[in-house]
């Protein structure tokens, strides 16, 4: 197997706008209140290292510092724990079990997408910023079930209030094992993790999108409370080589909580 991605932090002058990060290897973009933007993210060798800094050249900014960082945290850091479920903190075994069913072309027809090989998706999923963004979702009785994301931000925010905008931003999504739809289980954990981001993260503010096509997503943001803030017309590319509508969602703190606890929902449920 391929040596495991370092993470590095990227530090230049000026505030380069978030529309950078994917040309820029989907560097996490981080504007502090010197002046300067941060960039984090997991280089696989020195090659892509001397391409990112190559591209930053081309933009016209100022390298600052080029430094080794500290892998992200876990986006959980103790498990959560609701009537039929287990949410926690991945660990490396769980890249084959979850290789099971990403894997699958149903489960990736709204998908970003899936390595074609194991090795691939190991590696892939072993990366930094993936751990550290998902949330393993089993049965109490160890059964993996799902895998989440809890994307922890900060909110955009004038110069002199940013510091009270850090990490006061999530965004969630799902992927749930077709095995184990129709239970109610996607319900159960995006209301947990609302619940954990709202009392626990101290967060202002939840969002998550889908392809409006993908109607059973959108349907569990609106089960758990969320609100329809955006229709887009043709934004986003298919992989059937159409262009699809895209839909986003939101939840504030103090709309919380927007729903009773969960109940199953009387059809099923495909996220």
């Amino acid at each position: 197997m391929s040596t495991p991605p370092t993470v590095y932090e990227v530090k230049v002058a000026g505030h380069l706008d978030d529309h950078w990060s994917d040309w820029l290897d989907g560097f996490t973009l981080t504007r502090r209140d010197d002046g300067t933007t941060s960039l984090t993210g997991a280089v696989a060798d020195q090659a892509q290292l001397h391409g990112l800094l190559s591209r930053l050249g081309d933009v016209g900014v100022e390298l600052v510092t080029l430094q080794a960082a500290d892998p992200p945290p876990p986006a959980l850091t103790q498990p959560l724990t609701t009537e039929r479920l287990t949410l926690r903190a991945p660990q490396t075994a769980d890249a084959m079990t979850t290789w099971r069913y990403r894997r699958l072309p149903e489960v990736n027809e709204w998908l970003t997408g899936c390595p074609p090989t194991l090795e691939g998706y190991v590696e892939l999923f072993t990366s930094p910023d993936r751990l550290g963004t998902t949330v393993i979702v089993e049965l109490h009785d160890g059964t993996v079930i799902g895998d989440f994301m809890l994307r922890r931000h900060d909110a955009w925010a004038q110069v002199d209030v940013a510091e009270q905008a850090r990490g006061r931003q999530a965004e969630l999504g799902w992927v749930l094992d077709p095995a184990h739809t129709g239970h109610g289980y996607a319900s159960e954990a995006v209301h947990e993790l609302l619940r954990h981001c709202f009392t626990h993260l101290g967060v202002h503010r939840v969002t998550a999108d889908c392809f409006h096509a993908n109607e059973a997503s959108w349907r569990l943001m609106e089960r758990v409370g969320m609100r329809r803030e955006a229709h887009t017309r043709r934004d986003a590319l298919h992989h059937t080589g159409h262009w699809l509508d895209s839909v986003s969602y939101a939840l504030l703190a103090d709309e919380w909580p927007a729903t009773p606890r969960h109940t199953p929902p009387p059809s099923k449920e495909t996220p």
